[in-house]
């Protein structure tokens, strides 16, 4: 079997396909349609189509058009200031308002319930998607709300939890930072 430039190819072991772009002894390079270009042996390879040149590109080769296509460019890497860097990855309003459409209709013990339920919830979501932040946001009133907090966190033994910023929360929020490789 010979192969040359511009022949589209299939790769025998792995699920590559692609186009001959150079051949260097007898390894050829093969741009792949994620443009790529990995180089194997021939014995490698099965010829797919015997040319693109005629039905494809009307005229032009398959190496013609390979030379046309743009390079990426390199994207820039955002760069995260020091403050963004240690901000929470999730934050959590445990105020009454925000968990029911109509908090007046509940008694205090039904409100305290509803929002210890999704505190539960919503911190056995953050531990099974692998976030190690999470900042409770439970106001400052009477104090009941955040000392159920500290109860329900108690129970776990992969986290800690602590104050959270003061600057941003005030005295009305608990961080929880949970550790991910623990052992059972």
């Amino acid at each position: 079997m010979t192969l040359k430039i511009g022949d589209k190819v299939s790769v025998l072991d792995e699920d590559i396909t692609g186009i001959i772009t150079s051949q260097n002894g007898k390894l050829y390079g093969i741009e792949t349609t994620d443009g790529f270009v990995l180089e194997f042996y021939a014995h490698e390879l099965i010829l797919i189509d015997k040319s693109l040149k005629s039905e494809v590109f009307s005229g032009q080769s398959a190496f013609d058009v390979i030379q046309e296509k743009e390079i990426p460019q390199k994207r820039k890497s955002q760069r995260i200031k020091p403050k963004e860097r240690n901000l929470p990855a999730m934050e959590v309003d445990l105020h009454i308002h925000q968990l029911t459409p109509r908090p007046n209709r509940l008694s205090n013990h039904e409100m305290l319930t509803l929002q210890l339920d999704t505190a539960e919830r919503q911190l056995k979501f953050a531990m099974s998607k692998r976030i190690q932040k999470v900042v409770f946001i439970h106001g400052v009133g009477e104090g009941v709300l955040k000392t159920e907090l500290e109860y329900l966190f108690g129970r776990y033994n992969n986290l800690t939890f602590y104050a959270a910023d003061y600057q941003k929360y005030g005295m009305g929020a608990t961080e929880v930072y949970i550790y991910q490789n623990t052992a059972p």
